[in-house]
């Protein structure tokens, strides 16, 4: 089948695509490399187009826009799709995404990116949201039901996008049978709020007795988030803390103000609340499509990993401790020591945030089954935190 892959009107490149693989077998022309993918322009060469390394990592780059392979009950999602594996959804609606504006066209087709985008264009969303969150569910039959945004979602939680009042919000249950991540993403959002930081606003809701998080996409039609991960791509590897200030070196060198301390704000959170996922495809940068312009560090996102108790019992809360830092996992302890200048949070403005966190844990007790106990060392272990926090503000030279 030939394509031309798109960025919104913009041609970034002809090639040809085969639907049952979801694999580019060959590149006729390359239109504008400039506004392909970020991750993409370090393979490309001018003159070799068909070069293994940049046809590979397009195709890998397309087929990580579908559902990955680790999703949480990925098989039951399939089988209620009436599907054999995720790649299959990213023929049915263009490999459109509500993260960018890239998306394959068929070749001498009319169609527009402004006819079929989902940011300003509705979608079927009922039959997958009841394909990924329900606890019982069949097969869904209407192929409009998988021309939606739905299929191409990262990341191993079950999710999916709605409609709410012309407003897509992302849905995300736990993990499995338990249901903190929710929460978790609600408790980070919060206090994102009261120190300031810039941040995806995440509420609690429910669908079916189910507990959700609930989130407004932060991408619009004109911009793109760009991963960490598409930026490092194109930077030395040291394994080690040089690559955290080559990344800033790197944000900062594409005007990007402040943004030292905005990621500082990420890490900060993470401590206080001992997020233990923070990998490279979870923060980024938002740019322009339009003017390829960097605009901002993008607002913090995905903390659902945190609060992880591995065990408790009558005398000691047991937790694993440890944070990740670009390619490394580090005790949080040490990771905080990142903050230049950390007398800059105003902690008191988390003065209240336990008890409030405790109601909340509370108000969905009969959904979630937690016992009080349960809710207690939850609550005492984000106690923890903050008043270590507190601690090192109150010593730090």
């Amino acid at each position: 089948m030939k394509v031309v892959l798109m960025n919104k009107n913009v041609e970034i490149l002809i090639a040809e695509y085969d639907t049952a693989t979801s694999v580019f077998t060959k590149i006729y022309d390359v239109k504008d490399i400039n506004y392909a993918p970020y991750i993409l322009k370090s393979f490309y060469i001018e003159n070799d187009i068909n070069d293994t390394p940049f046809r590979t990592n397009l195709s890998e780059w397309f087929k990580g826009r579908g559902i990955p392979s680790w999703r949480d009950k990925l098989d039951l999602l399939l089988h209620r799709l009436n599907i054999t594996a995720p790649y299959e959804l990213l023929d049915k609606a263009f490999g459109l995404s509500l993260s960018d504006q890239y998306w394959l066209k068929p070749y001498d087709s009319n169609i527009s990116y402004d006819d079929i985008n989902f940011f300003d264009n509705d979608f079927d969303y009922a039959e997958f949201m009841e394909a990924s969150l329900s606890i019982n569910s069949s097969q869904i039959t209407k192929e409009t039901s998988l021309k939606t945004p739905n299929n191409t979602t990262d990341g191993m939680l079950k999710k999916a996008w709605i409609i709410d009042n012309g407003i897509r919000y992302l849905l995300k249950s736990g993990y499995k049978n338990d249901s903190l991540q929710p929460f978790n993403e609600v408790l980070a959002s919060e206090i994102c709020e009261r120190l300031g930081f810039n941040h995806v606003k995440y509420t609690i809701d429910t669908y079916k007795d189910i507990v959700v998080s609930k989130c407004p996409c932060f991408i619009t039609k004109d911009t793109e988030f760009i991963t960490c991960n598409q930026i490092k791509n194109d930077m030395e590897r040291h394994d080690n803390l040089e690559d955290y200030e080559e990344y800033i070196k790197k944000l900062e060198d594409n005007g990007i103000e402040n943004a030292r301390e905005k990621v500082e704000n990420m890490y900060i959170l993470d401590y206080i609340v001992m997020n233990e996922d923070r990998h490279l495809n979870n923060f980024g940068i938002i740019r322009d499509v339009n003017t390829l312009k960097w605009l901002d560090v993008a607002p913090i996102f995905d903390n659902g990993q945190s609060l992880n108790i591995e065990y408790y019992d009558e005398e000691e809360v047991h937790i694993s401790g440890n944070g990740r830092l670009f390619y490394e996992v580090k005790p949080f302890d040490e990771i905080i020591k990142l903050i230049k200048n950390i007398k800059r949070i105003d902690i008191s403005k988390l003065d209240g945030i336990v008890e409030w966190f405790d109601d909340l844990l509370h108000q969905y007790q009969r959904l979630t089954g937690y016992s009080d106990t349960r809710i207690h060392r939850l609550c005492v272990l984000l106690n923890r935190q903050i008043n270590k926090l507190k601690e090192l503000i109150v010593n730090n030279d």
